[in-house]
């Protein structure tokens, strides 16, 4: 059995896990995902990736539990993903030809014990046009994913320029979630030891 379960049901995630370099079961969380505007970028990332990791937690106790969720916040307003077309097309056109920031929020749990961290990254998109938008929401990448767009796809053509840590645009913070794993292997990790 494999020590380590991700809660997640993002194919993002778990083509990622390959590179932390342990084993996962990967187990879909039944939770609603809800935004909240009034915290922060980084509080609301983690808050997300809380409900995550206390449902699949509650239902396997005995193992650690990795769950990470994605916000894209630009001009105060928090972006997750797009619920149709047109939700997408409004997320797409407030990106357009601005920065924003991506945050990872990441929880890992056992046994009521908790450790949150999180990743992030500033993005710079190049003006879209609306038939680059248009052409871009065809395609179906938007869907299922925070702000509308993954980096790694399509939407890269429009970026301009990326400050920060790429996979936690990706929706998982590689590095960190290694380094936390194994100050968690070490015995360190729910003992007060702050990582970065």
């Amino acid at each position: 059995m494999k020590s380590y379960i991700l809660a997640s049901r993002s194919p993002r995630r778990k083509a990622l896990l390959p590179l932390v370099g342990r084993e996962f079961e990967v187990v879909a969380p039944g939770v609603q995902e809800r935004i909240d505007n009034q915290k922060t970028p980084e509080e609301a990332a983690i808050a997300l990736a809380r409900m995550k990791a206390k449902d699949v937690g509650q239902r396997h106790p005995d193992r650690l539990v990795l769950a990470c969720d994605t916000v894209v916040s630009v001009d105060g307003e928090h972006l997750g993903k797009p619920e149709n077309a047109a939700d997408a097309r409004r997320m797409l056109n407030l990106l357009s030809g601005k920065e924003h920031r991506v945050v990872t929020g990441c929880v890992l749990t056992k046994q009521g014990e908790e450790v949150s961290f999180h990743g992030d990254a500033r993005v710079f998109f190049h003006e879209l046009a609306q038939e680059e938008i248009e052409a871009y929401i065809t395609t179906g990448e938007p869907f299922g994913k925070a702000g509308a767009y993954a980096v790694q796809g399509q939407a890269s053509r429009h970026i301009e320029r990326i400050e920060g840590d790429y996979y936690a645009i990706m929706g998982l913070p590689v590095a960190k979630v290694y380094h936390h794993l194994k100050a968690y292997e070490s015995g360190s990790l729910f003992t007060g030891c702050n990582l970065r």
